[in-house]
């Protein structure tokens, strides 16, 4: 891991107003630490972690991270792309087809296998936002000017439907593709405000973050739950979060104890929330823009894994 982070360089943190703006280098190692640290992030129930692959077969920890570095030039390049395009049809579909581009270099990183297609499309509008700027640099700012790209249409996208637009279709829930056109909301209104209060109560970052992703898991629609194990799986997902965070989250023995048992629960659905990993990719990645946090810890720490939560 250390290799990793040091390929990235220092993690950028948003200057305050008027200091300057984000380089699109910058822009885009902020975008792979949020993917990396959300990988790292351990214990998940049913997502790849530390501890091994969740409820996936050909997922581990080493493809996640060389997804999230195979992506440091497209996110660059969207930064480039928004930077410089004035028309916001052009720019949508500009940042569409770099999108794509930067989806073969994820299959070829990971011998075929998607890992982060849902945090492309979410990341990479939310850096194209950032680098319009056009508005306040606030989370809530950047993810309205986000969502007004995600309401354009794009001629050339591909009419081949992805799994989680199948899922979104048949359960008529708003998907990846909703998420964004709405600004977010579950990044917005319940990742980051969960992650703050928690944080605020001098909880250890790594267990704010997870109860960040309780928070998300208890109130999404994962498209990628219902995929894997339809209705079950999600409701399972939902009323398991909400018991982590009613037992007081996951900075106390009992509510470990409820992610431990979640996470038990979704691998024998072989259902994993891909979606809520993604939006608490997206919560990092809002949070680091607004100056909430440089990482889960040291790079020190980071690298030699003393942050990993005893369990």
């Amino acid at each position: 891991m250390s290799q990793l982070l040091t390929m990235l360089g220092p993690i950028a943190v948003a200057p305050e107003k008027g200091e300057g703006d984000l380089s699109p280098h910058e822009l885009s190692m902020m975008a792979v630490s949020a993917l990396l640290e959300e990988a790292e992030l351990t214990p998940k129930p049913a997502l790849v972690d530390r501890r091994g692959s969740g409820a996936h077969h050909d997922l581990d920890l080493p493809k996640l991270r060389r997804s999230a570095l195979s992506l440091r030039d497209g996110f660059a390049d969207m930064a480039r792309a928004a930077a410089v395009e004035k028309a916001p049809l052009r720019l949508r579909e500009r940042i569409g087809r770099i999108g794509r581009d930067m989806e073969q270099r994820m299959l070829a990183a990971t011998d075929g296998t998607n890992a982060h297609r849902g945090a492309i499309w979410a990341l990479g509008l939310l850096v194209a936002a950032v680098a319009l700027g056009r508005s306040e640099r606030t989370a809530a700012r950047i993810a309205a000017a986000a969502a007004a790209l995600a309401r354009l249409p794009d001629q050339f996208a591909p009419r081949t439907l992805s799994n989680g637009e199948k899922a979104r279709l048949k359960y008529g829930t708003a998907g990846a593709r909703g998420e964004a056109q709405a600004a977010f909301p579950h990044a917005i209104g319940v990742g980051l405000p969960t992650l703050r209060a928690t944080r605020a109560r001098g909880v250890p970052e790594d267990r704010a973050r997870l109860d960040a992703l309780m928070a998300i898991m208890a109130r999404l629609d994962d498209t990628c739950l219902l995929h894997r194990g339809g209705v079950i799986a999600l409701e399972t997902a939902k009323v398991g979060a909400r018991a982590v965070l009613a037992a007081g989250g996951t900075a106390t023995p009992t509510g470990i104890h409820h992610l431990h048992r979640l996470h038990a629960e979704l691998l024998a659905l072989w259902a994993s929330p891909g979606g809520s990993a993604d939006l608490l990719a997206v919560t990092l990645f809002l949070d680091r823009l607004e100056g909430g946090s440089r990482s889960a810890c040291s790079q020190e720490e980071f690298c030699h894994g003393n942050h990993e939560l005893r369990v």
